[in-house]
């Protein structure tokens, strides 16, 4: 049976949409348009990079608090977009530790650690690592880990799926991961102006109270996950609660071909609030 609040993805503004919802349990709850598709995910591709190296860390290759990135940053700070690198330029602008700086450039120098430390490619470790365990078939990392993934509703669904019911990690890895950051720390979220606190996790945003926001309002303050500028956004609500009475805990994917912009800005919130309240 599939979830009629989908369907408003018909309405967005976009020359082709498609999203799913999946249970904690794996349960895929709905599908609309075409989940087979393979579209440009942005930034959405960081959770994907971030799970790598969670695994990269259980195999022993890394330890969040080594250095990497500029002096005196390490993985944790680049994780969590506290290394002071500059948003799309390999430059300095802030001491580690002190600002949530999001930062493309950082997550570009963690592929570039990875890489080094295991000896294998970063787009090669995390095909190896994620996507090939998961059968993510239509995945794949083109560039940068920031950024240059692609992949289907299809195959997020099964990556959300991992994330709330984690069978590649020790699931305290996974709880760390969402677990704030550098608490108290402010900065800008993209696309919606100074948040304070701005709460992130090791490579997933963290809703807590921030306002506004790109999920919605009946979204619970443990809500993770991550949105992209190529119209893309994932999350995973723990605490969604479902009519039926199985349990709780849902996410949510969806993929368009419009840039990110007001249009988004305007529809994600309701939708999701719609998602929600169906379940």
């Amino acid at each position: 049976m599939s979830l009629q609040s989908l369907a408003l993805i018909e309405n967005w503004p976009v020359p082709t949409a498609a999203a799913a919802v999946v249970r904690a349990d794996g349960t895929v709850r709905g599908t609309h348009g075409p989940t087979g598709r393979r579209f440009p995910l942005a930034s959405v591709t960081k959770p994907l990079a971030a799970y790598a190296v969670l695994v990269a860390y259980e195999e022993g290759a890394v330890e969040f608090d080594e250095p990497a990135g500029p002096e005196g940053s390490t993985v944790r700070h680049l994780l969590a977009h506290t290394s002071g690198l500059a948003f799309d330029e390999h430059r300095v602008t802030a001491p580690p530790g002190q600002r949530r700086l999001y930062s493309n450039a950082g997550f570009e120098q963690l592929g570039d650690h990875i890489a080094k430390v295991t000896g294998i490619p970063f787009a090669e470790y995390l095909r190896q690592a994620v996507l090939e365990p998961l059968g993510m078939t239509g995945t794949a990392l083109e560039g940068s880990p920031a950024k240059d993934g692609v992949s289907t509703v299809d195959d997020l669904v099964r990556f959300a799926a991992e994330v709330q019911r984690p069978r590649l990690l020790d699931p305290r890895t996974v709880a760390e991961a969402m677990t704030v950051q550098y608490p108290g720390t402010k900065g800008v979220l993209p696309g919606y102006g100074l948040q304070n606190p701005n709460d992130w996790g090791l490579g997933f945003e963290i809703r807590d109270s921030k306002s506004p926001h790109w999920t919605g309002g009946s979204s619970s303050p443990r809500t993770f996950g991550h949105f992209g500028q190529s119209g893309t956004f994932l999350w995973v609500d723990p605490d969604a609660r479902w009519s039926d009475g199985r349990g709780v805990g849902a996410a949510c994917v969806a993929l368009t071909d419009r840039a990110f912009g007001p249009w988004a800005v305007e529809a994600w919130p309701a939708f999701t609030d719609a998602v929600l309240a169906e379940l």
